[in-house]
């Protein structure tokens, strides 16, 4: 998009850590932060969120796609991989300059919902098929053993650090959306259904969008008929909560 400047900004020292942040011309209508999926795994980056950002911006919303440490990189895993999400957000929303949407996609969206459990000004959480109940991703063995090595150890054998891990075992008071198409063979709608009955009776329960017929990818293909259905949601997330009035 030629009216979109994109500038890296780093919020720590390793080479890993830092966000791309897409403005738009003018002055934005609001602000997001996106956290890509991946299993946690250094072979996926940020780069495959660039075309969802580059739509964000397109509509108006300055986005910081954000990097941090993935298994395999010094420092990946729980909990640094966590750690780097929280200074990310910080870092980007001072950049940002108002309580941001945070929007994570998978595995990005399992950070996301831990981050909505954060003392961390957010204006609400996007977690689209996000990784959002461990237990339940590693019986399902999601992504060859991902939980356990994303963990260092089985849930079954790391009870207490697979609970400090798992979203759906966090309370929040924040706005929550999960999005998931039907299709999803990668992340099974199980897994967010799942976290939907877990955090039921949260002071702001959750809430569940799913989308017929879409697969795992297409809910961050802007082109796609589920990546436009997004593109909205985010933008009405935008707009004030009639709860917090």
């Amino acid at each position: 998009m030629p009216n979109a400047r994109v500038e890296r900004v780093s919020y720590g020292p390793d080479s890993q850590q830092f966000f791309e942040l897409w403005r738009p011309e003018g002055t934005p209508a609001g602000t997001a932060i996106f956290i890509h999926g991946g299993f946690w795994r250094a072979k996926y980056d940020l780069s495959h969120a660039n075309p969802f950002c580059e739509a964000l911006a397109a509509r108006g919303i300055a986005t910081a796609n954000l990097e941090y440490r993935r298994m395999g990189q010094s420092g990946g895993g729980w909990p640094g991989t966590f750690e780097d999400v929280k200074a990310g957000v910080n870092g980007a929303s001072g950049r940002l300059h108002d309580a941001p949407v945070v929007i994570g996609h998978s595995a990005g969206g399992h950070l996301a919902l831990l981050l909505a459990s954060e003392s961390i000004p957010l204006r609400a959480v996007i977690a689209l098929a996000p990784v959002a109940n461990l237990r339940l991703a590693n019986e399902l063995n999601l992504s060859n053993g991902a939980v356990a090595e994303f963990l260092g150890a089985p849930p079954e054998n790391a009870p207490e650090l697979c609970d400090a891990a798992c979203a759906s075992k966090h309370h929040s008071a924040l706005r929550r959306v999960l999005v998931h198409g039907t299709e999803d063979e990668v992340v099974p709608l199980a897994i967010s259904r799942s976290y939907i009955e877990a955090r039921a009776r949260d002071p702001q329960p959750p809430t569940l969008v799913e989308i017929p017929n879409a697969m795992h990818m297409d809910l961050i293909d802007p082109q796609s008929p589920a990546g436009a259905e997004v593109l909205n949601l985010v933008l009405r997330a935008m707009l004030p909560d009639e709860r917090e009035e």
